[in-house]
């Protein structure tokens, strides 16, 4: 059997230095660069992100692949590069070693980034909103990769829940047949991305970034699989409420169906579809929501390098 080839990732000169002295690093993805927001509104996010980390005591980490090879931290011009850029591949797990074998760029989603921060050594990632079941699955078969990926990558991810277009119910489904953890933090109820609660109860709570933290180090002790989901909801004064959401999700996904919009494309249309339809609210709180992840992710790689 021949050799495997080297993994062509390379670290930014503050991540380096960060990983060498044990300093916390909260892992960043790239889609919110490349397909979530028009230049330069998303440079300016992914700055404000950064700087969210580094108020909270942490060092970030955005990720992406350039010309083949994985950047775990990405210095100021070339952040600006990929914020600019056109066309860019939007990377999961099925495509990651297919972009960086063939030199490709590409930005990561939320499967791909926890593949990238765990080869680096990171063990917390913010973002978003995962990935999870749309809804109609049930004849697409269209699950997100993100869901596996929390099965079997040992990172633990902050998020505002599963993003509010899925179906919620059968997301948390998934989860528990894959022995996920999925933890919310400051209610008992699973938030629904732009809405603090989905009326669904989530299956565990934890307040306390430490506790977080030590739940993660007890699975790798117990040779676990995986990472944990923590559901860390919108702040309150950012929120949209569920019941204004829901008839125009109904709608944009009756859209995509009629345009015959599936796989990777559906995520991104129905986003766009809904900033229009409530005038730029989805977006103005998606940014907050992403804020507020990136401070409590620094909280737990703040307890889990101590």
């Amino acid at each position: 059997m021949s050799a495997l080839p080297p993994l062509p990732l390379v670290l930014s000169t503050e991540i380096a230095e960060a990983m060498a002295r044990g300093a916390p690093v909260v892992a960043l993805e790239s889609t919110i660069i490349t397909h979530g927001m028009p230049f330069p509104q998303n440079l300016a996010t992914a700055r404000a992100v950064e700087d969210e980390v580094r108020r909270a005591g942490a060092v970030p980490a955005t990720i992406a692949v350039l010309g083949g090879t994985i950047h775990v931290g990405l210095e100021p011009a070339a952040l600006e590069t990929l914020a600019e850029a056109q066309g860019v591949a939007k990377l999961s797990r099925a495509d990651l070693a297919a972009c960086i074998a063939t030199g490709g760029t590409g930005a990561t989603t939320v499967a791909a980034t926890m593949i990238c921060a765990a080869r680096a050594g990171i063990a917390v990632f913010a973002t978003g909103g995962i990935g999870g079941v749309h809804k109609g699955a049930e004849e697409s078969f269209d699950i997100s990769a993100d869901l596996q990926e929390l099965a079997q990558t040992p990172v633990t991810v902050v998020a505002a829940g599963a993003k509010a277009i899925l179906d919620l119910p059968k997301t948390l489904e998934v989860l528990e047949t894959l022995g996920v953890p999925v933890i919310a933090v400051g209610q008992n109820a699973f938030p629904a991305f732009w809405s603090r609660d989905s009326g669904l109860p989530a299956p565990l709570r934890m307040d306390d970034p430490a506790a977080i933290a030590r739940a993660h180090k007890m699975r790798a002790a117990l040779g676990l699989p995986g990472g944990q989901l923590v559901a860390n909801p919108i702040p309150a004064a950012d929120e949209i409420a569920s019941g204004a959401l829901a008839p125009l999700i109904a709608q944009t996904q009756a859209e995509a169906e009629a345009q015959g919009i599936a796989g990777k494309s559906v995520t991104p249309f129905l986003l766009q579809r809904l900033f229009e339809l409530t005038e730029g609210r989805t977006l103005a709180s998606n940014i907050a929501l992403v804020l507020n992840n990136a401070r409590l992710a620094a909280r737990i790689a703040t307890a889990l390098a101590a």
